[in-house]
């Protein structure tokens, strides 16, 4: 079959939803308010201009999951999604997945995002593969670490790789649509790369190479 790839952040959502639950944890006051908002933003800027340390991200976005139970992280995540994320889906995004399930292709979510923010996303997308960050467990319970290969930039590459050698798939005529040049070594992998709502780096190679560009955004 043919994969349909899609990045979240951006793409398929009006919004960022790392960096929503970020704002998310300090309104509901989970985190210190000042200090948490200030790094929160000030990754998503480095994030934005390519210049992210995605360690230093991933130690910072996950340590509020070691702190407290599963059961009220996953009450916590239900009260996110409902809030700040169903808002967000953007109606033309359910299309364009629909639109290539109906062909006959496999719909792949894969993000740099980390799987306890975005699996219930995903599901709302009706899409069954989920390709993420995976934030570590022990016990039961996150240790607030990162664990294999972090989805983002070269790396998303490489877990795609992995996954498409555990599924059989394999990337002939392949799409993948997303938002930011962070995204550039995945892009230039596929078949049928498409810049989506494109940010300005990406709209500059887009154009440059004739990839399509489009928006999703009324």
């Amino acid at each position: 079959m043919t994969l349909a790839l899609f990045d979240l952040d951006n793409t398929l959502l009006s919004g960022d939803s790392d960096y929503l639950w970020g704002r998310f944890l300090v309104a509901q006051g989970i985190v210190d308010a000042d200090e948490y908002e200030q790094r929160n933003q000030g990754f998503y800027d480095q994030y934005r201009q390519g210049t992210l340390d995605i360690f230093e991200f991933l130690a910072f976005q996950l340590q509020p999951l070691a702190v407290h139970p599963p059961e009220q992280l996953q009450q916590w995540r239900e009260l996110f999604v409902e809030r700040m994320i169903a808002p967000i889906m953007l109606p033309a995004a359910r299309e364009l997945i629909d639109r290539h399930r109906s062909q006959g292709d496999t719909p792949v979510i894969i993000t740099a995002t980390n799987r306890f923010i975005t699996e219930p996303i995903a599901q709302h997308f009706g899409v069954d593969h989920l390709i993420a960050t995976e934030p570590e467990k022990h016990d039961g319970r996150y240790t607030g670490q990162a664990t294999g290969v972090p989805c983002f930039k070269a790396g998303k590459v490489e877990r795609l790789t992995q996954w498409m050698a555990e599924s059989g798939e394999d990337l002939a005529h392949s799409w993948f649509y997303s938002d930011s040049h962070n995204d550039l070594p995945l892009l230039e992998q596929v078949t049928n790369p498409v810049a989506v709502d494109p940010d300005d780096t990406l709209r500059e190679t887009a154009e440059k190479r004739g990839w399509p560009i489009i928006s999703l955004r009324s």
